[in-house]
Formats: structure tokens, sequence, C-alpha cells
């Protein structure tokens, strides 16, 4: 019985989990993959860090070398970012080792060419803990619903931004006061712009779309806002109106069966929608399909052990695969579906207007709504000690009809400020 022999790159939150596991269950793992498996090299950048329960005769610093060993059984990537992950994990398929990789940035940018290496060279590419951490979630995608027809992917797939705005609708508290607390718990990056400008959530919800629609989805064609923007006044509207604002993102498959559209933005769902009681930096996915209906994944989103156990699972069914001398489903991009722009997407928005306090302003602003195609479901007039609002709920119009009659609303002469635009899912 052959030793199988694994590499690791990098060795953080998420790396330092993956070797610890790999050491603390290595007799169940030897018996779930039907042969040993031995840890044989973690490259870092800096080797004089403290990483307690990490062998340090394993430690180095020589990436390049490590993935070109030859004799590597299955590489892990938990570097992050697109380089120099891309070029060792292009080496490492090249030398002959299958990839398990929690880089959704990567994926998302390259998966269509580190695809077609790993086909090439007959090995396996698996990245399970690149969407949803613990979450099992791109393996039912990509096989128990290969037979069903994905219509529709709609959650919350960034722990961060789900944190910020849990607190901002349970305290009350502005946007900077809870990213601070987050911070400060260990949620936020020092530097969080990927996850609160909604890039993070973008790379996930272009891998979801690629395989829920079997048709190929880079993160610059995914439309992308986050939540800096968002106010306490939101929140407010939001629970006034019997709603909570969620960062979604959402994959879709037009009605013309040819065309899909991924976004990801900050958005009014009910709170009797499930995906309104996901709290705390917790992550949810609905999947909807023909066949299967609506199926929800729940879980946590993030973090070192959560991360490393879809890490392991990949790993296990690579080491199966090595044994058995074949490999598991690779890419299925056999569609070629165009990717419909924001500007074309149908939703609804809530506006908050900030108008004068005197006759005819209501009818003015009905008569640009009307004027763009764009019908009203719901208006309130609040008057109070800062002035007079006007709270609109439209219903379901384009994306471009919708952002051009705000921007004519802005342009009357008694509206003083349109505070925000915030698109409502309903569904």
């Amino acid at each position: 019985m052959r030793t199988l022999k694994v590499a690791l790159l990098g060795c953080g939150v998420v790396g330092t989990e993956v070797a610890r596991h790999l050491a603390l269950h290595q007799d169940d793992l030897t018996a779930r993959i039907g042969a040993p498996v031995e840890l044989v090299g973690i490259a870092v950048r800096r080797a004089d860090r403290l990483r307690p329960g990490v062998p340090e005769e394993l430690v180095g610093t020589d990436a390049a070398a490590l993935v070109a060993r030859g004799d590597i059984d299955v590489v892990v990537e938990a570097i992050g970012g697109i380089e120099p992950a891309g070029e060792l994990i292009r080496s490492a398929i090249a030398h002959g080792a299958s990839v398990v990789s929690a880089n959704k940035a990567l994926i998302a940018a390259q998966g269509g060419e580190l695809h077609r290496a790993a086909r090439e060279a007959g090995t396996d590419l698996f990245y399970e803990a690149a969407v949803g951490g613990a979450i099992p979630l791109l393996r039912p995608l990509r096989e128990s619903l290969a037979g069903d027809r994905v219509t529709r992917v709609l959650g919350i797939v960034n722990g961060t931004t789900n944190f910020i705005l849990d607190k901002m609708d349970s305290t009350g508290e502005e946007y900077e006061v809870a990213l601070k607390e987050a911070t400060a718990l260990g949620y936020a990056e020092a530097d969080p712009t990927a996850d609160v400008e909604g890039h993070d959530a973008a790379a996930k919800a272009a891998i979801l779309a690629g395989l829920a629609f079997n048709t190929r989805v880079t993160a610059d064609q995914v439309f992308v806002q986050g939540i800096t923007g968002v106010t306490a006044a939101d929140m407010a509207s939001a629970r006034a109106m019997g709603s909570v604002v969620k960062l979604l993102a959402i994959c879709e498959r037009g009605a013309d069966g040819e065309s899909v559209t991924v976004r990801v933005h900050p958005a009014m769902i009910p709170l009797d929608h499930p995906l309104a009681s996901v709290r705390g930096a917790y992550n949810a996915v609905f999947v909807e399909a023909d066949a299967a209906g609506r199926l929800m994944f729940y879980g946590p989103g993030a973090g070192g052990a959560p991360t490393a156990s879809s890490v392991l699972g990949d790993l296990v069914t690579a080491c199966r695969n090595r044994l058995a001398g074949t490999t598991g489903p690779g890419e299925t991009v056999y569609r070629q579906l165009d990717v419909r722009p924001m500007s074309e997407v149908v939703t609804s928005c809530h506006l908050d207007l900030d108008v004068e306090d005197e006759p005819g302003v209501l009818a003015a602003v009905a008569t640009v709504f009307a004027e763009h195609g764009v019908s009203v479901d719901t208006l309130r007039q609040h008057h109070g000690p800062a002035g007079t609002s006007l709270v609109v709920v439209t219903h379901r119009a384009t994306d471009a009809a919708l952002a051009a009659t705000v921007e004519a609303v802005a342009g009357l002469s008694r509206v003083r400020a349109v505070n925000s635009m915030m698109r409502v899912e309903s569904r």
C-alpha cells in the first residue's frame, strides 16, 4: 500500500487547520481513502512565524520547488489571490499533481484555464471550499443536480457583510460602527474592501452561476454593488415595510433559456423569507430547479476549521481518485449562454425621497414614474422634524428604467435628495 503525498501552499488560518486535521485524523483519513496520507511539505511566505501544531521541519519558503517535485499526489492551495497562486497551481498540475483549492478569486478569474490544464494532465481540480466554507454546495450543483435544470441561485455568501448588516439591523448602528465591531471580533479583515465592496461575493457568484447553468462566467461579468452605502435609515425603512437588508448573490437563467444574469447587491427581502433569519457571519444559499424545487444550504461560511472541512473533503476524493487511477467530474461548460447586463434585469426598488412640504410634489413625482413606464406598488409620506419624505416601492421593471426614473426624480426642483435606491427581492 503506497503512501499518498500531500503538499500544502500557505499556512494561515485555513492552512494551519488543514495541517492540524491531517495530523489529528490521520488514521481515519487512511481508512476513508484506503491508503496512508503524508503531508510532506508546507510552503509559506515567512518561515519564522510560530504555527502551533504545525511540524516545523516541513515548513519552507520555496513553493515553486515544492510543487515541482514530481512525487506529490495532491497540492492543497490556501494562499489566496490570483498570483502567485495561479502559477503554482499550473506548475503542480504540469508535474502530475491533483489540486485542491479554497481560492474563489482565482477560480472565478482563471477557472476555465485551470480546468483545461487539469483535464489535459489527467488530474483533478477541486474547490468546494471556495464558496460557502463548510457548506456542501458546489458538489451538489455539479453532481447531485446534474440531471435537473437549475433556474435560480440566490443566497448570502459573505459572512463579513452579513454580520455587519445584521448588527445594523438589530442595533440601529451606522455602517462604520458595525464595521469596527466586525473588525474587533475578527469577522472583518484589516482591509475589508473585498468583502464590503462585494468583490468576494461576486467571485463566488461567478463560480455558482457557472456550475448551475453549465456555462462559463467570470467575476468581471458580475454586477457588483457593496454595502458601504447602506445606512441606518435604510435599515429602518426596511423594518417599517416588514423587510430586512441583506447582501445577496443572485444568479438567474433568462426566460429565453439562452441567457443568464449574475449580480451581487444589497436588497430588501421580506421577514418571512428564509434568508431573512440568517444571522451573524453565517451563509445560506437557495437553489431552485425544475424537478427538485427549492433547496436551501446553510452553515458557517468562513473560518479556519469550517473551510478546512471542505478542503479535507476534496482531499479525500482526490486521493481516492489517485488510487483508482481516475479523475472526478471536471468543468461542464457545454453551454455558451449570454451573460446579460444589469440594465436588463427585471426587479423592483425602494426609494427614499427628501421633498419639499408643499402641494403638487406627489403629483410631480408620480408623473416622472409614469413617463418612464415604472408603476408604483406602495407609497408612504412621512412628515417629521427633519422635513418630509416619500417612501416609494415600485413594481418590477428593468434596472435601466428604474435608474432613469431615479435620475429624473432627483432632478425635480422640489425633490431635495434621493437618499437611497434599494432593490427589493420578494421571492
